[in-house]
């Protein structure tokens, strides 16, 4: 028997309503939507991808290297004008160098001060001075965040530093993460003495100084880049074991999980392919805001003189040598300070949104 559809006015546009009503969506497109109204969270991740692009190709731009020295220009403000000297070394090649335009008077210490601040504000509004050794001329040559004590490039220095800094944070982090996911999810699943077991040696650990530890490894095995991120990571996972546990706990039990055990399927599998992947948003947000807490211990190892070797900086180190000469050099200590701490701004900012807008019970207004 034949059936006739019936067709009323506005049936069509009521479907296409209610389509459009149960369009499906997903965690993360809702996470994204709830990340994009919150304007912080939002301005902290443009700033910190900004600040992670200038640190990265920062540095081909400035002209200058982090480890040049140029011991005649001492630690020269920003922005200072720079004189070029130019004299002749015994071979007949040409030396020449840069002093700043508010040591240039130390030059002509054998001549009496009047003499010596009119050659001074001679040479300042670009006329050329000639003595027995030198030749001194203005250059339109700058340094915007000025000089350290032996004549680098403070600029240059602080962008490669921040590269240090976020290399440590970043690649620290993910040596935690991985531990403590690992960790906490085997824990989790496994439960009963395997559970005791590791859970017992956590609570070990985190009995612990994390600070000392961090230093025995470095004592032990010397200062090292790669070992100073292995060994940070090394101890930065318990928390995060603590966190995967307890959200696999609440895991194990729901159907998915009973449907893939019933099916055959290995532990490993299991924990892999369909535990992990549903912790996934309070492992991103416990990210976010381990990399500033890394990138924090590895500022304290530096002021203890266990950072990177030199002549390689950090902004743990750049604020360890600012703060030996804050009160000549001001600027050595506050250019590291405002890129570190802005830096841990915009990530703290991150993370507190992303855990709004990962949070299941956050609703669409």
């Amino acid at each position: 028997m034949s059936q006739t559809a019936i067709s009323f006015p506005g049936a069509r546009d009521t479907g296409t309503h209610a389509e459009e009503a149960v369009a499906g969506t997903s965690l993360w497109r809702d996470a994204w939507y709830r990340l994009q109204r919150n304007k912080l969270a939002l301005s902290g991740l443009v700033f910190f991808l900004a600040m992670t692009l200038a640190c990265g190709l920062g540095p081909l731009f400035t002209g200058y290297t982090y480890e040049r020295t140029e011991l005649s220009l001492k630690a020269s403000a920003p922005l200072q004008p720079i004189i070029e000297r130019v004299g002749a070394r015994k071979a007949g090649e040409p030396r020449r160098d840069g002093i700043a335009l508010s040591t240039l008077e130390d030059e002509f210490l054998d001549k009496p001060e009047a003499d010596r601040q009119a050659i001074a504000g001679k040479i300042a509004h670009g006329d050329t001075y000639r003595d027995s050794r030198y030749t001194y001329q203005l250059t339109s040559r700058r340094h915007l965040f000025g000089t350290d004590a032996l004549g680098r490039d403070l600029l240059t220095r602080v962008l490669v530093g921040g590269r240090i800094s976020l290399a440590v944070g970043f690649a620290a982090t993910l040596v935690s993460v991985i531990i403590g996911v690992l960790w906490g999810a085997v824990a989790g699943f496994a439960g009963g003495k395997v559970d005791l077991v590791l859970m017992r040696v956590v609570d070990v650990l985190y009995a612990l100084p994390f600070t000392v530890i961090v230093i025995l490894l470095m004592v032990t095995f010397g200062r090292n880049f790669i070992l100073l991120f292995v060994a940070i990571g090394a101890v930065e996972w318990l928390t995060m074991a603590r966190i995967v546990r307890g959200q696999i706990i609440s895991l194990k039990h729901q159907e998915f999980v009973e449907a893939a055990v019933s099916l055959g399927l290995s532990e490993r599998r299991i924990i892999l392919r369909h535990l992990i992947p549903n912790v996934l948003g309070p492992v991103i947000i416990y990210t976010t805001l381990t990399v500033p807490d890394v990138m924090l211990l590895e500022a304290v190892l530096s002021f203890l003189g266990l950072g990177v070797p030199p002549p390689m900086s950090s902004w743990g180190a750049l604020l360890d040598d600012g703060a030996r000469t804050m009160e000549t050099s001001l600027w050595l200590l506050l250019f590291p300070a405002l890129f570190f701490s802005s830096t841990l701004f915009s990530l703290n900012f991150l993370g507190d949104g992303l855990r709004d807008a990962l949070d299941p019970q956050s609703s669409k207004d």
